[in-house]
């Protein structure tokens, strides 16, 4: 389903050159779940970015569905992306001034969905997390685990293929991130495929697979099946495969966190 190969992303300044993700590569079937994990700096939200289409890059090919994303103009990546790819934000990113089935409701309008479709659209997302009865609360009429809820409520609305998590747990306490990544693990059984980034090991672990970034390339990746773990999409044996380890890559570098204009981005 998304396949990167020899990514490479190099930030220029007329004296810098920094290379955020050096000769990267990554292979993701359909309806597994993947957690990425590293160092802060180590290119993990530069390659959410990518993978998200927010953002090109310098080299490489990417396919995702088997379509190549390398040369798309930016209304065709848009156009994917709104179609293909849900988005879940460390810091939920809800309308204060909006009521859970409006936030939800934002990007189907720039969609273009027709009223009754909207209707039918957040009516499932909630019930999928659990907040139908919560539909006309506000944001601030919630706690941060069901903020969280509504988030994801919002990226299921579009029916995406697969999810993009950028630290969905990280603005919570313990019980409500276990509560957030079982919700996770039912919408991957249900055969969305998710691509999670986290810096909680606990979490990492519940994942199918886990990949870790350093300096901007794939440093190790393995794969977990471990107590519990149910998730759709391609299986593994027990343990874990052998590390791959690579060496000799210069020091890279994350832009900046998720904001509100990239909220705005997606939905456009």
């Amino acid at each position: 389903m998304l396949s990167m190969k020899s990514i490479s992303k190099v930030f220029k300044t007329d004296l810098i050159e920094t290379h955020a993700l050096r000769d990267f590569n990554l292979e993701v079937s359909e309806g597994e779940f993947v957690a990425v994990t590293g160092p802060s700096g180590s290119g993990k939200t530069t390659f959410l970015n990518i993978a998200g289409l927010l953002e090109g890059f310098t080299h490489g090919d990417y396919f995702l569905d088997g379509v190549n994303i390398s040369n798309l103009s930016d209304n065709k990546s848009a156009a994917i992306r709104n179609q293909k790819i849900g988005f879940i934000f460390q810091g939920f990113n809800l309308i204060p001034d909006l009521n859970l089935a409006e936030n939800i409701e934002v990007p189907l309008r720039y969609r273009g969905f027709n009223a009754k479709e909207r209707q039918r659209r957040v009516q499932h997302a909630l019930e999928q997390v659990g907040l139908a009865a919560r539909m006309k609360h506000l944001p601030s009429q919630l706690s941060g685990g069901q903020q969280q809820r509504v988030a994801i409520a919002r990226a299921l609305a579009g029916e995406p293929r697969f999810l993009l998590a950028d630290e969905p747990t990280g603005n919570l306490d313990s019980m409500m991130a276990r509560q957030v990544m079982e919700l996770l693990e039912d919408i991957n059984k249900a055969g969305t495929t998710i691509i999670m980034v986290t810096h909680d090991p606990e979490l990492a672990r519940r994942a199918q697979r886990n990949i870790q970034i350093v300096d901007g390339q794939v440093c190790d990746f393995t794969m977990y099946q471990g107590e519990g773990y149910q998730g759709g999409g391609h299986q593994g044996g027990a343990g874990s495969e052998k590390p791959h380890r690579v060496a000799g890559s210069p020091s890279g570098t994350d832009k900046s966190r998720y904001d509100s204009k990239q909220t705005q981005r997606v939905a456009s």
